[in-house]
């Protein structure tokens, strides 16, 4: 949905230092355009549960991270998120390619999980399905940001 060039110009414009991941087949092609960013600086991790506590790090360090990881991801790293949000209370926000999501037939059960468990964590986000959509990632994370709290972006995936 978004290409490398939109998504470097909206975290940029955003204020988003720097950007901890493990990249899915949707966000993997943003890589080349993440590294060549000037302002964002791109840290991979080999497991998603390494992306909350490295994030959360660079938070209490004075900058502005944002954590990306598919569904998958998130479900593993739920302790490492659970500690980060809520034990420690930072605001550390996440982009999640949510999978599958615009394939309703799927049969995917990351799919019909996802929303039901950002939920369960009660976990503040939006979702972005389409197009038009778009603009609800830097203004969910400038509102997140600006409230002191973490935020989530589900990111639709699939060939919808």
């Amino acid at each position: 949905m978004f290409t490398g060039y939109e998504i470097v110009e909206t975290l940029e414009q955003a204020g988003v230092t720097h950007v901890v991941w493990l990249p899915d087949s949707t966000l993997g092609p943003w890589e080349s355009d993440l590294e060549s960013s000037s302002q964002l600086r791109l840290v991979r991790v080999c497991r998603e549960g390494e992306a909350w506590p490295l994030a959360a790090g660079l938070l209490v360090a004075g900058q502005s991270p944002i954590v990306m990881m598919q569904t998958t991801g998130l479900f593993e790293s739920g302790d490492a998120m659970r500690n980060v949000l809520f034990d420690l209370g930072l605001p550390v926000f996440a982009l999640i390619g949510a999978r599958n999501w615009l394939l309703p037939d799927s049969g995917d059960s990351a799919q019909r999980f996802t929303e039901a468990i950002v939920r369960a964590w009660g976990l503040n986000f939006v979702l972005i399905g389409q197009e038009a959509d778009k603009p609800k990632l830097a203004e969910h994370y400038r509102a997140c940001a600006q409230a002191g709290r973490a935020g989530v972006v589900l990111l639709a995936e699939g060939n919808g």
